[in-house]
């Protein structure tokens, strides 16, 4: 049986990285891709208070739990279908509802942290940073907040200041080292996007 392609999607908050998987599931098929973002794997606080919630550094590698994408990564490797979790980012929680991701013969993930472990990133076959300048992800982090995760204009800046732009700078600015290809200005890079998609069409022939 053959061996899915895995596929690393990396880059700063709003960078556009989930632009360029959603570019390449639309331009591969997504009948072919079998889709894990890492923000689905935020650690399960339930028993925490919603304010204690809100203390968490989300943007600490510590707060995901990488070792379950781990796990279900090399299930879908091993063409095992995986219950990938929910969460809920309005109350900061996992949700008891999981999504069946069947295996395919592409398996990508993406995630601003997902070039920090060592383990996750031996998993991949093809790893891309996506890079954008800090302004331009501080604007576009701001309005996908405050209109799609219901976040007031203080509790965004704060924890920008507080969490996001030292994160970044500590965990995923220096995981941009371990890239294959570093794609600029963003998801809006159509040449460098045809580029890895190019690339993944080479591969799947003797994949698939």
């Amino acid at each position: 049986m053959i061996t899915p392609i895995v596929f690393g999607v990396a880059g700063g908050t709003a960078s556009g990285k989930t632009t360029v998987a959603r570019g390449i599931l639309e331009d591969v098929g997504a009948e072919r891709i079998a889709y894990l973002p890492h923000d689905a794997y935020y650690r399960d606080n339930s028993h925490l208070s919603f304010e204690e919630r809100t203390m968490i550094n989300y943007d600490h590698p510590d707060s995901l739990e990488t070792k379950l994408l781990i796990k279900q990564i090399k299930q879908l490797l091993k063409w095992q279908p995986v219950a990938m979790p929910v969460y809920d980012f309005t109350q900061h929680r996992r949700t008891e509802e999981t999504v069946l991701v069947e295996p395919s013969p592409i398996i990508l993930v993406d995630g601003i942290l997902i070039f920090t472990r060592r383990k996750l990133r031996e998993l991949m076959d093809i790893k891309v940073f996506v890079d954008t300048d800090a302004d331009v992800r501080f604007i576009r982090r701001l309005q996908r907040d405050m209109q799609e995760r219901g976040r007031t204009l203080d509790s965004v800046i704060h924890q920008y200041l507080e969490t996001v732009r030292p994160m970044h700078l500590k965990f995923v600015e220096p995981s941009k080292r371990h890239a294959d290809v570093i794609i600029p200005n963003g998801g809006l890079n159509r040449v460098a996007r045809e580029m890895v998609v190019a690339r993944l069409f080479h591969l799947l022939p003797h994949r698939e």
